[in-house]
């Protein structure tokens, strides 16, 4: 799946994109609130300024990820993989870190 297919099956109503590989996808300033991204592989994508807000994202490879600004307010991050991540004024009030790996996380 492509990051152009992901938002417009977002836009079409589907919110469940478990195991999505969309390694290194351009994600800026994008709405994907609520949406299931449990095991996504997002490892060095952009996501700056990107609305999470509630998604599901345990167990997803986000390492180097672009995360700066984002809203990840009351996001599920459990067992999330967010080595060297750039999180610098990112919304993360609420969301759940727990088992989540967070070494070289830049804030």
């Amino acid at each position: 799946m492509t990051a152009q297919e992901l938002l417009a099956a977002y836009a079409a109503g589907e919110r469940d994109f478990i195991g999505v590989d969309l390694n290194g996808a351009i994600l800026e300033g994008v709405n994907l609130m609520e949406a299931n991204l449990n095991g996504a592989i997002l490892e060095g994508a952009n996501l700056m300024e990107a609305n999470l807000s509630g998604a599901n994202l345990s167990g997803a490879k986000l390492m180097d990820a672009n995360l700066i600004m984002a809203n990840l307010m009351d996001a599920n991050l459990s067992g999330a993989n967010l080595s060297e991540a750039q999180l610098f004024g990112a919304n993360l009030s609420g969301a759940d870190l727990s088992e989540a790996n967070l070494e070289g996380v830049i804030r």
